[in-house]
């Protein structure tokens, strides 16, 4: 069994306030859930407006494929313009 695991930190320009934030963040991880079958959720900066920490979780069978997917992953949230990452850290167990 493979775990891939990322934090990845956000910031975002658009949201004025926590409501707008959670709404862009709410549908991220509902579209990364539903397209990549992996675990997502936010983990730090639940209280800022212009930033979020999101962590990612895969199981697997093989290192590859674990890092096939973490790439997938990150490459749909570059392409969604609401959100710009800031940083990332990957780690394969």
């Amino acid at each position: 069994m493979i775990i891939g695991t990322c934090t990845v930190e956000l910031i975002m320009f658009e949201p004025n306030s926590l409501k707008e934030k959670r709404h862009i963040i709410k549908s991220l991880i509902g579209r990364l859930q539903s397209r990549f079958n992996a675990s997502v959720a936010e983990v730090d900066l639940q209280e800022k407006w212009k930033g979020a920490v999101l962590g990612i979780a895969c199981v697997t069978t093989t290192t590859k494929h674990a890092n096939q997917m973490i790439d997938s992953i990150i490459r749909f949230i570059e392409g969604d313009n609401r959100v710009e990452i800031v940083q990332l850290n990957i780690e394969i167990l």
